[in-house]
């Protein structure tokens, strides 16, 4: 990937904090542009050309409270032309119609910033597929239940770092 990618999380427990880092290694960026946005001014954004924006889903398909501060804040600074990847953590067996919604809730935050999306795709190993990341027969983002399908974590985030290579302009 030619253009500075820069990673932003919001993580309570943990999980995506983990996953924000696996991906990271996974496209050798250095943790220095690895941002836990309860830590982070958001006028950073400006220095990449690449976000990857990441979100646990809590309660009935709520954004990770860090991310409440975070958005608006966001969406104030200058994302046109940068392109804009979402990757979260949910609860698909417990939360199946809100599973990974956090996603969906920043990409329709940001759908009007003059960003372009990239990163989506087919849901083929997913048993659910009914939340609102699916628009269109595709999940807007990279979604990973880390509580009942971790043996796939791994695997899925490959196949999602593959299609980000494969989008990137």
């Amino acid at each position: 990937m030619e253009k500075k990618i820069g990673i932003f999380f919001g993580s309570t427990t943990g999980t995506t904090e983990n996953l924000a880092k696996q991906i990271a290694e996974k496209l050798e960026i250095s943790s220095e542009h690895v941002h836990d946005i309860a830590n982070t001014s958001p006028n950073i954004v400006n220095e990449y050309g690449i976000l990857l924006l990441g979100s646990s889903t809590w309660g009935d398909g709520e954004l990770q409270d860090d991310w409440y501060d975070f958005l608006p804040k966001l969406k104030t600074e200058d994302l046109t032309g940068k392109q804009i990847a979402l990757f979260g953590c949910g609860d698909a067996n417990s939360y199946p119609d809100t599973f990974c919604d956090a996603m969906a809730i920043i990409y329709k935050e940001l759908s009007a910033s003059g960003c372009k999306f990239i990163g989506a795709y087919t849901p083929d190993d997913y048993s659910i597929t009914d939340s609102n990341i699916n628009i269109a027969g595709k999940f807007i983002g990279l979604a990973i239940d880390d509580v009942n399908e971790s043996n796939l974590t791994d695997q899925r985030i490959t196949k999602w770092i593959e299609i980000l290579k494969k989008e990137e302009v």
